[in-house]
Order: C-alpha cells, then sequence, then structure tokens
C-alpha cells in the first residue's frame, strides 16, 4: 500500500506540473476540465452511480458527473474520473460507484483524487503548528480545510488519516459530528455539503455544433437537436 502510495504521489506531482499547478493549492476543476477539454454533464442519477468517463480513439474525452451528490462527493468523482482519462493506460467504460469492494484500479483512482484535491503540502499550511505536534485536529481546522479544498468531511478525514496527521479513533470521533451542523455553527456555508449542478455542461460542445450551423455543415433544426441534448435552449 505504501509503494502504491509512492507512485499515486508522483502521479499527482507530475499532473499537477504539466497543467501548470503549485504542489499545495487547491484545484479548480470547473477550470481545469476545461482546459483539458474534456465534456463534462452533470444529471441526476441513482445514488449508487457516481459517474462515468469515455475516452475514444481520438482522444475525445467525455465525463457524467451525478448531479443529486453533494458538491464535495461530485469533485471526488471528477478527481476520480481524471485518473481513469489521463493516467490509466488503457481505460475502459464503466461506472464508478461508491463504497468499498473497489478493485485495484478504482483504488488507484480514488487515492489520485484524494492526492489531488488535497495535496499533503497545502493541508500542512493550514493546520496550526500546535495541532501538526500534537495530531490533535480540531473540528475548526477540519472545517477550514474541506472548504479549502471542497471535499466532503468523509474525503478529509480519510486523507488526514492516509497521511499520518490522526489516528483511526481520532479519525472516528471526527466523523461523528454532524456535518451541516458543525459547518453553521463556526459560520460556514453549507452548500459544499448539498447537490448542485443539474443540467451543467463543462465544455466546447456548444460552440462546435454553433461553428457546425454558421458554416452550413448542419440545418438549424440539426443544430437545435445538438443543443437539445445538453439541455440548452438554442434561440440567441
Amino acid at each position: 500500500m505504501k509503494l502504491n502510495r509512492f507512485i499515486t504521489e508522483r502521479q499527482v506531482s507530475e499532473f499537477r506540473a504539466d497543467n501548470g499547478l503549485s504542489s499545495s493549492e487547491p484545484v479548480s476543476l470547473k477550470s481545469l476540465l476545461l482546459k483539458l477539454n474534456v465534456l463534462t454533464v452533470f444529471r441526476p442519477l441513482s445514488e449508487n452511480f457516481s459517474g462515468m468517463c469515455l475516452k475514444d480513439k481520438s482522444g475525445h474525452r467525455f465525463m457524467l458527473i451525478n448531479s443529486n451528490h453533494p458538491r464535495g462527493r461530485q469533485n471526488f468523482t471528477i478527481a476520480h474520473e481524471l485518473y481513469h482519462l489521463f493516467i490509466e493506460e488503457k481505460p475502459t467504460p464503466h461506472k464508478c460507484n461508491p463504497g468499498y469492494g473497489k478493485n485495484k484500479v478504482e483504488q488507484n483512482a480514488d487515492m489520485f483524487a484524494s492526492s489531488l484535491l488535497m495535496p499533503e503540502a497545502g493541508i500542512c499550511q493550514l493546520i496550526p503548528e500546535t495541532e501538526l505536534n500534537t495530531k490533535n485536529i480540531s473540528i475548526a481546522t477540519v472545517l477550514k480545510l474541506e472548504h479549502y479544498f471542497s471535499v466532503s468531511r468523509s474525503a478529509l478525514l480519510y486523507r488526514l488519516l492516509n497521511i499520518g496527521l490522526i489516528s483511526e479513533s481520532t479519525r472516528s470521533s471526527l466523523a461523528e459530528i454532524k456535518v451541516k451542523h458543525s459547518a453553521r455553527c463556526f459560520g460556514y456555508d453549507t452548500a459544499l455539503y448539498e447537490a448542485a449542478n443539474e443540467g451543467l455542461v463543462i465544455g466546447d460542445f456548444g460552440e462546435k455544433a454553433r461553428n457546425l450551423f454558421d458554416n452550413e455543415k448542419i440545418s438549424e433544426s440539426h443544430y437545435m437537436e445538438l443543443l437539445s441534448k445538453i439541455s440548452i435552449n438554442g434561440t440567441c
């Protein structure tokens, strides 16, 4: 497991460097998806369907994300799918589910997502020195970290555990604290823990459709049909 972690950390470091990201800053996923030209669609899906991705032989990349899930969980799914699209050697289409019992590839994708979203250097910069020394991370610090990196409580606590900043007993104790209630008590917005982005499309699908229409490659009705596939009204 330690070897896998070191390999994953190296993959994340190279991925960040290739995309102009420092080793500690949070990732703006929407900007990154645009930069990488990954057509990403958010749709309401069943609870046990986090997302999926596709990559064709021409290099076109597509991602589907469950908009019924909270924002923090969606972000983890996006980072997980980035592993399949850019790190995994021969990705095959499949739906990604939460929970245990995942195969090695899915475990690697989860480790990649955790490291990408929550870089160890960035985490350590935000934790007070006294808490770092005692490994007694407060709920106030947990809230600051999860909002800074835009991740779920569960994902953050497991990341802190895996890099040795908290014990399993501490993780378990912190996990019992009600997420939204604690956020409100410390003055944080609860949007991170709520469903969002239904109908959102990230990418240049609409632009390509418009270019085809403007260059008279497709009819107006075909253009409108293409836009309707991504829930856009083409009147403009």
